[in-house]
């Protein structure tokens, strides 16, 4: 009888489909049979990873703290299940505490100043090399299912099936890609891409290659909205009290940001966000129906489960709530491995060697017999899952985090080392590292890091020891500032300013500037001098009206081009030009933001279409005759609150608008393709040779 624990839904399980077809020929029964032997000696993987959950979001840790667990209540069977037979590492971090870098990392093995993710607006380039794609390549059968987050991207590089959603997606009904295809859903979210994923798992039964899945859940995400079955979960119960609550974060203390110290009851014990841990209760049930799965299946001894969280989260620590700053409640996280092959039921094994998200890739390519490339910086985590303690082990790693584009966030640049027992933080500012922020902790007296040594004279040897630490390891992950950093509005000001202040632009002008001239590999290169350079994807060079080079569009080939306030449309007139020649009936030319705010420019039935969407209402221009042949279109919006479009110079009609657009949009700027839905307009087939973005009111000549 499984161990595993799901009681909340009745699931119908399927009648099993017959394992082997009638053998007609000997040559088929050698070749199966060689081939299923293959298969059998290279393992299957399950790596899951839920969003935002803390490292101590955990039963088997809150048990194994004690008096000092903030949470004795919390309980979960599955993952506990998970580590009795298996290994817990006990310190697991990450090496960027955020959720679409921390994504990078562990399918790259990579820090994210080399792998193309340095914020939460990027697709994940599609030649990337990832444990997935190598895996792919060595014979595995891939699937991806749930929460992939870089940006709006709708590509999964590296696996042959996935059943996933846009960005963060919602809790319920969310619409899935299911192989590219938009598809309406109803439910908990993670409870139906764990129904894909099980399918999936069902369907290999019929083949002798291994397989590998990954399931991104999207709780304990905020909102934090739980399924039905736990909604009422933990009422009345409170968190235990740590020390560092009323302890500011440096990096505000130094913007200048209020501070205002919370009243500590005397019973130790402070309100929770209930719906944080009613998410991860279902995740862990989740889990359990995987895991049950998998002994169904008789997939449970041949199979390395992987279980843990993209980054960790603060719950009032330093009066933060969030994560992307150095502290130990935003960098460490949960972290189970489970193979029967190398742990015995209920001989579950703890690891305190320090590990780290970039550790995954190559440990799965060592399992799966794959050589690991060099570029990889991760290390296979086999030998410590073998019972092996290696002496040259890492003993202290490097951190990194760059300031992105994320509305309120106040985190300027973040490096750190951290050794087994202390810590150095730096801050910079775009002009350079802000000594006078700098933190240095010792965390095996001050494991909640309250004190701040790095001026204390009773600490420079210390200090000494941990800056030359921090210097080798620099060099040795090759950190860099990556041009593919989304900035703040804030970052040339120095400092953040007020989170309140309208987006204003000093300087009409342009902006942004695609002539298809100067193409990277996938990149295409912003030639106005404002860096909004763009993401390719299946782009065909081709020429235009002129013989001038130009891009070939074929319904599925678009440019990413990620979030910069340099491009941001909030409140300001605005100009876009763009000349193309199309060849279906239906297209998406470009579009900025989505069903709450944005605009668009496309053909639906042969008609050119400008339609800006203000607070959630869509207001449209058309054109009255079809549009064929090579045209220059420009779209603007007036000081004046007016849209106006113009086919090849001449006017074709004007709105007035409640607004410009107020705010500004959640999704990023893409040219051929929409965001979401395509059901009412496909993406563009032609030909595109000029995009312009331009702040300011420019009309044609």
């Amino acid at each position: 009888m499984s161990n595993y624990h799901y009681p909340f839904l009745k699931f119908s399980n399927k009648t099993m489909k017959p394992l082997f077809i009638l053998i007609i020929s000997l040559s088929v029964v050698i070749t199966v049979y060689c081939t299923v032997i293959f298969a059998d000696d290279r393992p299957n993987f399950l790596f899951v990873y839920s969003d935002d959950q803390s490292y101590d979001q955990l039963g088997v840790v809150q048990q194994e703290q004690g008096e000092k667990g903030r949470y004795p209540w919390f309980k979960t069977p599955n993952m506990d299940c998970l580590a009795e037979d298996g290994i817990r590492f006990r310190n697991a971090f990450v090496t960027s505490s955020l959720c679409s870098p921390s994504r990078a990392a562990f399918l790259t093995g990579r820090y994210n100043h080399c792998n193309g993710i340095a914020s939460n607006f990027r697709s994940l380039p599609i030649d990337t090399v990832t444990y997935a794609s190598l895996l792919q390549k060595a014979g595995y059968t891939t699937g991806y299912f749930g929460k992939w987050h870089m940006g709006s991207q709708r590509e999964r590089p590296g696996f042959d099936y996935h059943a996933s959603f846009i960005s963060h997606g919602q809790f319920f009904d969310c619409s899935l890609l299911v192989q590219g295809i938009e598809t309406p859903t109803k439910g908990w979210v993670d409870d139906v891409t764990t129904d894909y994923a099980i399918k999936f798992i069902e369907e290999q039964k019929s083949s002798a290659k291994p397989w590998s899945i990954t399931i991104g859940f999207k709780a304990p995400h905020g909102p934090a909205i739980p399924p039905e079955r736990n909604a009422k979960l933990y009422e009345g119960e409170k968190a235990r009290i740590v020390p560092n609550l009323n302890v500011q974060a440096i990096y505000l203390e130094k913007q200048g940001i209020p501070f205002k110290k919370q009243p500590l009851p005397e019973n130790g014990l402070v309100s929770v966000h209930y719906g944080r841990f009613r998410c991860v209760k279902a995740c862990d049930e989740n889990l359990g129906r995987l895991m049950d799965a998998l002994d169904r299946l008789g997939y449970a001894e041949n199979t390395i489960v992987v279980y843990c969280s993209d980054n960790g989260y603060y719950t009032g620590e330093h009066g933060l709530g969030d994560k992307r700053s150095a502290y130990e409640e935003s960098l460490r996280i949960p972290f189970i491995v489970r193979f029967p092959k190398l742990v015995g039921k209920g001989k579950g094994i703890v690891v305190d060697e320090p590990i780290l998200n970039i550790d995954l890739a190559p440990t799965l390519l060592d399992f799966a017999n794959v050589p690991i490339p060099k570029e990889i910086q991760g290390r296979s985590l086999r030998p410590l899952l073998e019972g092996k303690k290696p002496a040259d082990w890492r003993k202290a790693w490097f951190y990194e985090y760059f300031a992105e584009k994320q509305r309120n966030s106040k985190v300027v640049d973040v490096t750190a080392v951290r050794t087994i027992d202390a810590k150095l933080i730096r801050y910079a500012l775009q002009k350079g590292i802000q000594e006078d922020w700098s933190e240095l902790f010792d965390l095996k007296n001050d494991p909640y890091e309250t004190k701040n040594l790095y001026n204390n004279p009773d600490y420079t040897e210390l200090r000494k020891n941990m800056e030359t630490e921090y210097n080798r390891l620099k060099n040795e992950v090759g950190y860099k500032i990556p041009d593919y950093v989304d900035r703040p509005d804030w970052w040339n000001l120095g400092l953040p300013d007020d989170e309140n202040k309208t987006h204003e632009v000093t300087a009409p002008g342009s902006r942004l500037i695609f002539d298809f001239k100067q193409i990277d590999k996938t990149k295409m290169i912003d030639v106005s001098g404002n860096n909004n350079h763009g993401i390719l994807h299946k782009i065909v060079l081709d020429k235009g009206e002129n013989g001038e080079p130009a891009g070939r569009f074929n319904g599925n080939s678009f440019i990413d081009v990620p979030k910069a306030s340099s491009i941001n449309v909030e409140k300001i007139a605005w100009t876009t030009e763009i000349v193309f020649k199309p060849e279906s009936k239906n297209g998406i030319l470009l579009v900025l933001g989505g069903p709450s705010q944005g605009y668009s420019l496309g053909l639906e039935d042969e008609l050119l279409v400008f339609t800006a969407v203000v607070d959630g209402e869509s207001y449209k221009i058309a054109t009255k005759n079809p549009v064929e042949g090579w045209n220059k279109v420009t779209a603007l919006f007036t000081k004046n609150r007016t849209m106006v479009l113009y086919l090849n110079n001449k006017k074709v009609g004007e709105r007035k608008l409640p607004s410009l657009i107020p705010k500004e949009p959640n999704f990023a700027w893409r040219i051929g393709a929409a965001h979401g839905k395509k059901d009412d307009i496909h993406g563009f087939s032609g030909v595109i040779s000029f995009v312009k973005l331009s702040a300011g009111e420019f009309p044609p000549e």
